[in-house]
């Protein structure tokens, strides 16, 4: 990890930014510094008032070789934030916007498929002359059904146990 100042740290955020413009993910952490020694439990405000400004560290990675983070100095603090969030503004104009119409749709076949499932079959047609052929999709539409509940089972199942281990 590579400590660099303020404004290094903005130009090569951009460069980043930049360079997985098409495909990528960049992680950007941001956390306030703790001075040396000291533990981090925090204090109760009634108990002490505490007057000491604490410096902010900004971390930034794309997973791979790039890694660089800054400190920023409490009185700079509004500076690099306006400048921080208008290099933002200004990288995430590429983000997709959901497509919610799609989401709807498959939402939907979802709530089909499990409504399907759950519905029992009625066997009401007669085993022989007319209406035979209608009896059997029904018995092949019972067994189908029944073996996605127990495939439905059988997954619910694998997820339990993965949970409790």
């Amino acid at each position: 990890m590579q400590l660099v100042d303020n404004d290094t740290f903005l130009s090569q955020l951009t460069a980043l930014f930049d360079s997985s413009k098409d495909k990528g993910t960049i992680w950007l952490t941001h956390k306030r510094l703790s001075y040396d020694g000291e533990d981090a439990v925090m204090a109760d405000a009634q108990a002490s008032e505490d007057s000491r400004e604490y410096r902010c560290l900004l971390r930034v990675t794309d997973g791979g070789s790039n890694k660089f983070s800054t400190e920023v100095e409490p009185g700079q603090l509004e500076k690099f934030h306006a400048a921080y969030g208008a290099l933002l503004k200004a990288s995430m104009t590429t983000l997709r916007k959901r497509d919610k119409k799609r989401e709807k749709t498959r939402a939907e076949q979802a709530a089909q498929r499990k409504k399907k499932m759950t519905e029992p079959v009625v066997l009401d047609a007669p085993k022989r002359g007319n209406g035979r052929r209608k009896r059997q999709r029904q018995v092949k539409a019972t067994l189908k059904q029944q073996e996605s509940q127990q495939k439905f089972k059988e997954r619910e199942e694998a997820q339990r146990k993965a949970q409790t281990s």
